[in-house]
């Protein structure tokens, strides 16, 4: 795997694309008029996308139809030397559909369990939880 970075302008702009070819726009968010995310930013946005797409692969494959399906990522930082690195995080999946609640929890559990590249990659150093709300009502997980 392999990701390239071309700076756009004489601040902090940054065109970054890996093998699809699609470009993600990264910027320093501390300054105005920030035009891309921050690296912090698409660390949250990994979390979030690898999972989604986890979980929509495997309720498609049982043929459980999703009316809408939205993630929320929340974390907080700690302090170590000059760093602000994650302590933890929060995924919070919001799907409307009529499906069996017991499959989206399932699906949740082996996402962030065995699946999710990105969240294993933090496992050893990043606490990472997850809420599922399907039609409005919080499932135990």
């Amino acid at each position: 795997m392999k990701v390239t970075l071309e700076r756009k302008n004489q601040a902090y702009l940054f065109q970054a694309k890996g093998t699809s070819g699609v470009p993600v726009m990264i910027d320093n968010t501390s300054k105005e008029g920030a035009q891309g995310a921050s690296p912090m930013e698409l660390l949250l946005m990994g979390v979030g996308s690898c999972s989604a797409i986890d979980i929509i692969s495997m309720l498609e494959k049982q043929n459980q139809k999703i009316d809408s399906f939205n993630i929320e990522v929340t974390a907080t930082r700690k302090h170590i030397k000059q760093a602000k690195p994650f302590e933890c995080m929060n995924v919070h999946i919001i799907l409307k559909a009529d499906i069996d609640p017991k499959k989206v929890l399932r699906a949740a559990a082996l996402s962030f369990e065995k699946y999710c590249s990105v969240s294993i990659t933090f496992e050893s150093s990043v606490k990472i939880d997850y809420c599922i709300t399907l039609n409005n009502t919080i499932l135990t997980v």
